[in-house]
């Protein structure tokens, strides 16, 4: 999946990052690499999410002569809020979502390219829940624990047959996926869930892919506050649907 350069690159590569300023040299010079080797038109929209370090510097200097820029926030709004932030400047044919600790590494995007294309997908999402995924260094007992209770419940909420919302690695056809970034509300880390229950209600084509995954140091998800407000947040999801307030006619809020 790659094309001439242009005025617009067939892949966006959309980074949310929040005090990664140790992570992102690292990552940004292996998706660099895994670029250049593939000559892939490719662009990377770093989006800092009011970070108190140097990330936004840090990422504008990785990508100093690249195709891509650092998009800023303001202020800490949250993981969705970036992605969606991210999504929405976005030039590319296709839109490649990934952490900035690469916990996904960049390289496993040939997997989720193969299944949109053979299986003419609107989206494609790396999953570790499925025969085939290689994960390599797990999560605490009580994140994985967290993560399996939380699944459950969003399946019964949701009617998501989904085994893994939340990877952070997912490739999207941006013109298929955009009109559901424009209106979607979750700026916290149900935003995963937001955008997949929209795909199944509005018809879009949603496939799990395996994928490796290495657990990274350092979540921003807290095991106190984080899984209350994320069930929250899937609540406003169904009531904002049951209302119509993801029609096409409608605005974002409230």
């Amino acid at each position: 999946m790659t094309s001439a350069a242009g005025s617009r690159p067939f892949l966006s590569i959309v980074v949310p990052a929040y005090n990664e300023e140790a992570r992102l040299p690292d990552s940004l010079a292996a998706i660099a690499a895994w670029m250049d080797a593939r000559r892939l038109d490719a662009e990377i929209l770093v989006v800092d999410d009011g970070s108190r370090d140097r990330t936004a510097e840090i990422a504008a200097e990785a990508l100093r002569g690249r195709r891509g820029r650092v998009l800023k926030n303001g202020e800490n709004r949250g993981k969705g809020y970036s992605v969606r932030h991210g999504v929405l400047e976005a030039a590319g044919r296709f839109i490649l979502l990934t952490d900035a600790d690469l916990s996904t590494p960049i390289t496993e995007y040939d997997k989720l390219a193969a299944f949109v294309r053979d299986h003419d997908l609107d989206v494609a999402i790396g999953s570790r829940a499925l025969p085939g995924s290689d994960v390599q260094l797990r999560q605490g007992l009580v994140r994985q624990s967290m993560g399996r209770i939380f699944n459950r419940i969003i399946r019964m909420m949701t009617g998501l047959t989904l085994q893994d919302t939340q990877c952070g690695f997912k490739l999207l056809d941006r013109e298929r996926t955009r009109p559901l970034f424009e209106k979607m509300v979750v700026d916290r880390f149900a935003f995963d869930v937001e955008l997949l229950f929209l795909c199944r209600r509005f018809g879009l084509s949603v496939r799990e892919v395996p994928v490796i995954w290495r657990n990274a140091p350092g979540s921003k998800v807290s095991i106190l506050g984080d899984p209350l407000n994320m069930l929250l947040d899937v609540l406003r999801v169904r009531w904002r649907f049951r209302r119509g307030l993801y029609n096409p006619e409608t605005t974002a809020e409230p």
